[in-house]
């Protein structure tokens, strides 16, 4: 069985200290349930990919401050301007991976995906865990992502070492994905903050 703990600062600092130790955590966020690990633990991360049946697809990052995403990443003008409008919250941008980031998340291993979650459990548990942990949703590849701790657990429960239960998320869907790592910015997975927000902000059409 499973150990599931609740947000308590010692039961967060519990899920961190398994994450340093290369395990594999449950925890709430923002938008859906997601999946966790060091991201510069190799063996984690290649569990993560097999815990999810999920080939190449990149595994986006989750990180606790700005500070920490720019030591990450190479952040053009556009990419500060939307961050500022919409970080903390349901946005991941994809930018141009700085040699200091982890290299083995799937994908394009040039390009990293970032996001700050407006959630106080995330942030602090991220925090815990030293700034950035792998935030993919915590569902089978090709399933519904889910909202709450029992629908996260049915899924899997039993290949993951710890899960925090921080009851239903807020949003319930998936971050929007903006691919900022080209001249033409062009949204990759449509969530919460919509097309014509973003263009509004860039001040153009966005693909």
């Amino acid at each position: 069985m499973v150990l599931i703990v609740n947000t308590e600062k010692s039961q967060l600092k519990k899920a961190a200290e398994t994450v340093k130790k290369g395990g594999l955590i449950i925890y709430p966020t923002d938008t859906v349930y997601g999946l966790g690990c060091d991201p510069y633990n190799f063996q984690a991360v290649k569990r993560v990919f097999r815990v999810k049946g999920r080939e190449n697809k990149p595994l986006p990052l989750l990180v606790s401050s700005m500070r920490k995403a720019l030591s990450l990443a190479y952040f053009t003008t556009e990419a500060i301007k939307i961050v500022k409008r919409f970080w903390p919250g349901p946005l991941t941008v994809v930018l141009k991976r700085r040699e200091e980031a982890p290299k083995f998340l799937g994908g394009d291993p040039s390009l990293i995906g970032l996001r700050i979650p407006n959630h106080p459990v995330t942030l602090r548990l991220i925090r815990f865990c030293g700034g950035c942990i792998v935030g993919t949703s915590a569902n089978l590849s090709g399933k519904k992502s889910p909202t709450t701790v029992g629908e996260a657990v049915k899924q899997l429960g039993d290949k993951v070492d710890l899960v925090v239960d921080g009851g239903k998320t807020m949003l319930g869907l998936g971050s929007t994905v903006l691919d900022l790592s080209t001249e033409k910015p062009r949204i990759l997975r449509e969530g919460p903050i919509k097309r014509e927000e973003i263009s509004k902000i860039l001040g153009k059409n966005v693909l």
